[in-house]
């Protein structure tokens, strides 16, 4: 008989008899024996099951911890090591004999150091503990403090490792990061001369990864809670898929140094200089002086200071470049790399520095010239560059490499033609395939043309040009049409419903000028998304909203998709679902939105009647 059943047989003949017990009692007698006889009999199984689990076993060498037994294990022991492994980890099974071999090593220790193994998925607590969010992770517990292993998993580097931090002198390294507080946030990012600071919540947090990088930093890596980060209105909190982590965090150690670092680079040999117009790719700037000392020189750097985000800076002391660029010492060139150059615009816009110029007029300058007249719109800078409108934008296969630039240019020059004329706008290409999105939303992604074309305008509206065989005429003549306020602005919409009689009018792209902007009307419009919890739990209360101020002629109550639609007014931002506005008649330009945390009946119904200019009478007997 399995001893399962055995005890389950026990248990029950047990409980027969005290149920026996208990008839025989005279009625309403105490009952109490047979609750404690099975308390009695539960507490005797947990503590079976404790003591299975509690107990250290050893595999191969090494012991095996668990969330029971493991505070117990390491209370009194000096150094410990532990790995965290899963077992359908490829990883960990690769590990393991290597593993068993360490703690075989480590055994013969004087003395010993005991080797430990953790299943992170059955003992999720410990997991929890020591930041475990990858298979194996090995760490080394010195008098009960978790040191990260950081270096290589062979045999020779984790036993040196360990038997360093086994050394009675050893002592942790200094901690590598900060913790700011909304107490001590001020202070220390004011006494810091350049600082990095990760808001975080406890749920997504960079540590441990984020120690590392700490570490790899010329200054210290400062992390935040929650609290602090809501008065700086820091929003997403940090996420990363693991195989994406190393590459994140290599990209922040990178731009902390780089920003740890001059404003402007020295430019020393001339082949820099030629190398910077035969291949780059952005605009290049180099500000010519006499030495460090010269005042001009100090106001170029803190007008580079301003601007290190947005572009580089050089700057050169060589009369040798000086002479190649055509200038003298005080000056400040910027000029486009040849493959933006054109017979339409000068190859450099040169300015005279002074130690009396002022940083802003610098500034001014470099902002002013640092784009071509027909130049690259790359999503990488995009944001730092083509932020002007109207931006016109002509969309095909960029390519500045040997092979394909000859046809790359081919394009560029018949935009170049047309831009020449226009200067109040600003003129780009842009690859295809980099904006397939934004090709898509312009009804030009199935165009069957190898060349398309558009213009951003203010207030995010988009004109597309329709597609025909790509030349400079055309674009002209879009353009021209553009500029006359011919062309119909491309919306984002889904098709008009046929049957839109319900209580809450349902608004695409294409109505929305026609029902939310109608001046005649209050109209109260909720911007949703349908897989948000939040827009489905209003649903039925929204519903009831519009059944309730249906008889009412000059008030409607809206809703929109705006996953699937898009406002045809910058004044109805919607940076989160559901977000309502409501629009009054006579003055669509200045929504009021919504800011109550309680979306209930009666809540809307104030927030409605509060604004309302067409409720009337009927808006006093309500």
């Amino acid at each position: 008989m399995r001893p399962v059943t055995a005890r389950l047989l026990l248990l029950l003949l047990a409980l027969a008899q005290l149920l026996a017990v208990a008839c025989a009692q005279e009625p309403g007698a105490d009952s109490s024996s047979i609750e404690d006889a099975i308390e009695d009999e539960d507490a005797e199984d947990e503590e079976e099951d404790v003591d299975g689990d509690s107990e250290v076993k050893e595999e191969n060498g090494v012991l095996v911890l668990n969330d029971s037994n493991f505070d117990t294990f390491v209370a009194d022991r000096d150094t410990v090591l532990l790995e965290f492994y899963a077992p359908w980890c490829g990883h960990c099974k690769q590990f393991a004999p290597k593993y068993e071999k360490i703690a075989e090593t480590l055994k013969g220790d004087d003395p010993p150091i005991p080797v430990a193994k953790i299943d992170a998925t059955t003992a999720s607590t410990l997991a929890g503990r020591f930041d475990v969010n990858g298979y194996p992770t090995i760490k080394i517990l010195k008098k009960g403090q978790a040191v990260d292993y950081e270096g290589a998993r062979t045999q020779e580097e984790i036993v040196a490792k360990v038997r360093e931090v086994a050394q009675p002198t050893w002592t942790p390294p200094p901690e590598a990061t900060l913790v700011l507080t909304a107490e001590n946030f001020d202070s220390v990012v004011d006494e810091a001369d350049i600082i990095l600071v990760e808001f975080y919540a406890p749920c997504y947090r960079l540590c441990p990864a984020g120690v590392g990088t700490a570490r790899s930093l010329p200054l210290s890596m400062r992390r935040q809670p929650r609290n602090s980060a809501d008065a700086h209105h820091q929003s997403p909190w940090p996420r990363s898929m693991p195989s994406q982590r190393q590459t994140w965090l290599n990209g922040i150690v990178n731009y902390m140094v780089e920003q740890a670092g001059p404003p402007s680079k020295a430019v020393v040999a001339l082949k820099q200089v030629q190398e910077f117009l035969k291949d780059g790719d952005d605009v290049i700037i180099i500000g010519l002086f006499q030495g460090e000392s010269d005042p001009a020189y100090q106001q170029y750097q803190e007008a580079a200071n301003s601007l290190r985000e947005d572009y580089k800076f050089h700057h050169t002391f060589s009369a040798e470049i000086a002479k190649f660029l055509k200038v003298t010492p005080g000056k400040l060139v910027v000029m486009q790399p040849e493959r933006f150059q054109s017979r339409f615009e000068p190859k450099s816009h040169v300015m005279d520095v002074q130690g009396s110029t002022e940083a802003l007029v610098i500034r001014d300058h470099v902002v002013q010239h640092a784009l071509p007249l027909v130049g690259h719109r790359r999503v990488t800078t995009e944001a730092k560059r083509y932020t002007r409108r109207p931006l016109v934008v002509v969309y095909l296969s960029v390519d500045f490499s040997f092979d394909y630039r000859a046809a790359t240019q081919f394009w560029r020059s018949k935009v170049l033609e047309v831009a020449k004329d226009f200067p109040e706008y600003t003129f780009a290409i842009a690859d295809e395939e980099d904006y397939a999105s934004e090709v898509k939303d312009l009804g030009l992604g199935e165009s069957g043309e190898d060349v398309n074309a558009a213009v951003l305008d203010e207030g995010g509206r988009r004109f597309a040009m329709e597609p025909t065989e790509f030349d400079a005429d055309a674009l002209r003549e879009f353009v021209t049409a553009f500029k006359e306020g011919k062309l119909k602005p491309v919306i984002k919409s889904q098709p008009v419903p046929k049957n839109n009689k319900g209580p809450v009018k349902v608004v695409v792209g294409k109505t929305f000028e026609d029902i939310v902007l109608d001046p005649s009307k209050d109209v109260l419009i909720e911007f949703y998304a349908p897989w948000c919890g939040h827009c489905k739990q209003l649903e039925p209360v929204y519903t009831a909203l519009g059944k309730k101020y249906r008889s009412h002629k000059g008030l409607v109550i809206a809703k929109m998709d705006a996953t699937a639609n898009e406002a045809t007014s910058d004044h109805y931002k919607v940076d989160g679902f559901p977000t309502i506005y409501f629009a009054p008649s006579g003055d669509k330009q200045n929504p009021i939105r919504f800011e109550g945390a309680d979306r209930d009946l009666e809540h809307l119904s104030q927030f409605i009647e509060e604004h309302a200019t067409q409720l009337g009478r009927a808006k006093e007997e309500l």
